[in-house]
């Protein structure tokens, strides 16, 4: 009774986790357009703000030529954009290069402290009521920063979320990709339904009053800052047509060593964030930030051996090759997609990919990197300093 209570316990999470919640989610949306009328809120169309464009980076040498191109080409009021770079124990050239354009502001620091340190460092220079922060390596498109700023028209809103988008090369690319997509969607529907949980680090932006200075070993900067806008009472709204474009991870082996980093400081979020698990105090954000984000950090990664060995439990009670019952037929499917899954590290080997064996790959590594980014989190073995992941 105990095994079989677990596996479907895990099956349920697992399911909401990944596709359930964005089923109700889907509901909830429709729900609210039919109910309640939205508001129209104007925009900035009479006087727009001034924006600070903040890039805190590390050895982006052979990117800044292209990054600054691009952000000095943006559709806004070129008076009105500050572009502040903050470098932090950069060896490459990189200040030195950024210097040579006399729109930048640049603040360099020769010892690495990691990328928090050098944004509460370079907070002091932000000067702007809004700040967009954007990462090195990615570029914007052209008209990102005025969809930012017109949701920010909202008093309610405090925070706002760029999407991430991937270039589509290859198979890796594209799984990468898909996910983004989905994970966009999700985006968009839980704007709608209150707030966005979390921020997209390569674009978002916050009014500069509602910054507070992180920990200096926080891991997930973005996330961390982002929500702690909305502890404050205000939202976190998104645009997928304000974003950013980066190429996607080398392979399978970068993209693991970035999710390892992610889902470590997602478990060290979950910690310094616990206020919001409190739903008799942030209400909806909760319902959200528990189903969209600490579920696929904990039990959704949890559940997966778990019902693994729960079923192969009740596959041997019931008979192990008898396809009279549901756990057997279940186990077998199991089993056929870790074999797939370890087909597609074998080819991933041999840089050979074929997205039917790609997309399991990639989703074991997704929460295969949970455990590693537990066990490296409970360790302390995250390094602040950020190491970059080789692109493609």
């Amino acid at each position: 009774m105990v095994t079989s209570i677990l596996f479907w316990f895990f099956i349920i999470i697992i399911f909401y986790t990944y596709l359930g919640y964005g089923i109700l989610l889907f509901i909830l949306v429709k729900g609210k357009r039919r109910f309640c009328k939205k508001r129209p809120v104007e925009g900035f169309e009479r006087e727009l703000p001034e924006v600070t464009l903040f890039v805190a980076a590390y050895n982006e040498s052979g990117f800044i030529d292209e990054k600054i191109r691009n952000s000095l080409s943006l559709d806004y009021p070129p008076e009105k954009v500050k572009h502040v770079w903050v470098t932090d124990g950069s060896d490459d050239g990189t200040p030195e290069k950024l210097r040579k354009f006399k729109d930048v502001e640049v603040y360099h620091q020769p010892e690495r402290a990691g990328k928090i340190a050098a944004m509460n460092r370079g907070m002091a220079f932000v000067k702007t009521p809004i700040i967009i922060f954007s990462d090195g390596n990615t570029l914007l498109g052209k008209e990102s920063i005025r969809r930012i700023v017109h949701l920010f028209a909202d008093p309610k809103v405090g925070c706002v979320s760029g999407e991430k988008r991937i270039f589509n090369k290859d198979t890796a690319a594209a799984t990468e990709g898909i996910y983004w997509k989905y994970e966009s969607t999700l985006k968009k529907w839980d704007a709608e339904l209150y707030s966005v949980v979390g921020a997209a680090g390569e674009l978002f932006a916050i009014r500069t009053e509602l910054y507070k200075p992180v920990e200096k070993d926080t891991l997930l900067d973005d996330f961390i800052i982002s929500l702690r806008v909305a502890e404050q009472g205000y939202t976190i709204q998104y645009d997928p047509e304000a974003y950013a474009i980066e190429n996607p991870s080398a392979n399978v082996k970068e993209e693991l060593k970035r999710k390892i980093r992610i889902s470590a400081g997602g478990i060290q979020s979950i910690c310094r964030l616990k206020e919001l698990l409190n739903p008799f105090k942030y209400g909806v954000l909760s319902f959200q930030y528990v189903s969209h984000r600490v579920l696929r950090w904990t039990l959704a990664p949890l559940g997966l051996p778990v019902i693994f060995i729960c079923n192969l439990v009740l596959a041997l009670q019931r008979g192990l090759f008898s396809f009279t019952n549901i756990y057997s037929w279940l186990f077998w499917l199991q089993v056929l997609f870790y074999t797939l899954a370890f087909a597609g590290w074998v080819l991933e080997e041999k840089k050979i990919r074929i997205k039917a064996l790609y997309v399991p790959y990639y989703f074991f590594i997704m929460n295969f990197a949970v455990f590693l980014g537990f066990f490296r989190y409970l360790k302390k073995q995250q390094s602040v300093n950020w190491e970059r992941a080789k692109r493609g």
